[in-house]
């Protein structure tokens, strides 16, 4: 008996040792690749990722409790957003699939234009982002609720979440609503887990909030999208977020209590409130109607307090003979540095500095708005600079942007934001 015990101990023993054999020798592999293929492609590839490990000492200096950071999660969550940047940007499939993906949901939201076009006219394109963009979140939003009805939105996340949550090592709760911030927005995702809120440790709250602020709302996507920035790019942007925003987390406040809530197969999603389709449908669109009145009143208040901030600045340039100085230009020359750590050339970082600053201070829909401007003046060609002022950037520059501020520079951003909330929820 002793010795038959023995024996499966030895078998256990085995499988453990050829598990780690094999994803060893597959991290090599990637990474013997890696080498290679940057050695093809120059040295620039090294400087984003000096960037990422400054990012994370930045986030390890100022973690609340750096003693006590579970390193875990944070080089799992790190390692998913690599393994997906790797499919997703650097393999023929997986662009091929996300660039279809990205297509598809572009043709897609073209069908809110019927609705707009019967309501407002078919001079309705005159007045592009009332009656272009906004019917598009009202649109989305509808959609959302009709998948949330037939249950599908909640078996994608559990599957997501589940992954997750094998991957990371994080707890049921925050790897569900950092799935579920993919595809809607922060206000709606930790609505999945609402009877379970009331029990979540402080560390879990802050992953829940981070995982908000990291991806982007599906309704706002659509948002985003009609302005001419690139779907596939949106997408893989917010795909590769959730499982950096949970390794971000869990390096700025690491787990100190015990969860209570462990057990993945004792949570239930909570479901919606409708009882048939088309009611689902309704309570999507009526839905939509405080988040396009928070849109539209945020853009008004934000671009006049810009335009006056812009005034005040320009008069107090003057009086150094420095009348172009403004909010963008400030905001450029600071984030100018983390901008290139991300990876953008030299000469662009200028002017991704200045939208990190937008994103970051005022509002995202500004941040976009001037994206896509930089990206109509690309599309149009024309002169690169005019009167000194780089009119667009490289093709490059927009992806990096995209693919990339969104996953790491954003999150770096708000952490005194997040701080700042705990310590008054303390």
């Amino acid at each position: 008996m002793h010795r038959q015990s023995c024996r499966y101990c030895g078998e256990g023993k085995g499988k453990e040792y050829l598990v780690f054999f094999r994803m060893s020798s597959l991290i090599i592999a990637i990474i013997c690749w890696l080498i290679f293929d940057t050695a093809k492609q120059g040295s620039r590839q090294l400087i984003s990722f000096g960037g990422l490990v400054l990012y994370v000492l930045l986030m390890f200096i100022f973690s609340k409790y750096p003693n006590r950071v579970a390193w875990r999660p944070v080089f799992s969550g790190i390692g998913m957003q690599f393994i997906l940047g790797l499919l997703i940007l650097r393999t023929e499939v997986g662009f091929a699939v996300f660039n279809w993906l990205g297509v598809q949901i572009q043709t897609f939201l073209e069908y809110s234009d019927t609705g707009a076009k019967f309501v407002f006219g078919e001079k309705y394109m005159n007045h592009f982002f009332a009656f272009k963009v906004l019917p598009i979140v009202v649109f989305f939003s509808t959609v959302m609720s009709m998948l949330y009805h037939i249950g599908f939105m909640q078996w994608l996340i559990g599957k997501v979440g589940w992954i997750m949550e094998i991957f990371m090592g994080t707890t049921p709760v925050e790897s569900l609503v950092a799935a579920g911030n993919i595809f809607v927005g922060q206000t709606e995702s930790p609505l999945l887990v609402r009877p379970y809120l009331p029990y979540v440790t402080r560390s879990e709250l802050h992953a829940v909030m981070t995982a908000g602020f990291s991806t982007i709302a599906g309704s706002v996507l659509g948002a985003y999208i009609s302005f001419g920035v690139s779907a596939s790019h949106l997408l893989t942007a917010s795909v590769m977020s959730a499982p950096a925003s949970l390794a971000t987390s869990k390096l700025f406040w690491p787990e100190t209590e015990k969860p209570r809530l462990t057990l993945r197969g004792g949570l239930q999603m909570a479901k919606g409130e409708s009882k048939n389709l088309l009611e689902a449908a309704s309570q999507g669109a009526s839905t939509s109607i405080l988040l396009v009145a928070n849109i539209v009143v945020n853009l008004i208040s934000f671009l006049a307090l810009l335009a006056f901030l812009d005034s005040a600045l320009s008069w107090v340039g003057n009086l150094f003979d420095y009348p172009q100085l403004n909010f963008e230009n400030i905001c450029a020359y600071v984030f100018m540095p983390f901008s290139f750590m991300m990876g953008v050339d030299w000469e662009d970082s200028f002017i991704v500095g200045g939208l990190l600053g937008y994103k970051t201070f005022f509002n995202e829909f500004v941040a976009y708005e001037r994206l896509s401007k930089l990206i109509h003046n690309r599309k149009k060609g024309g002169s690169m600079y005019i009167d000194g002022v780089k009119q667009y950037m490289t093709c490059d520059a927009v992806d990096t942007c995209l693919t990339y501020k969104t996953a790491n520079m954003f999150l770096t951003t708000c952490i005194s934001y997040y701080k700042n909330i705990f310590h008054k929820w303390r």
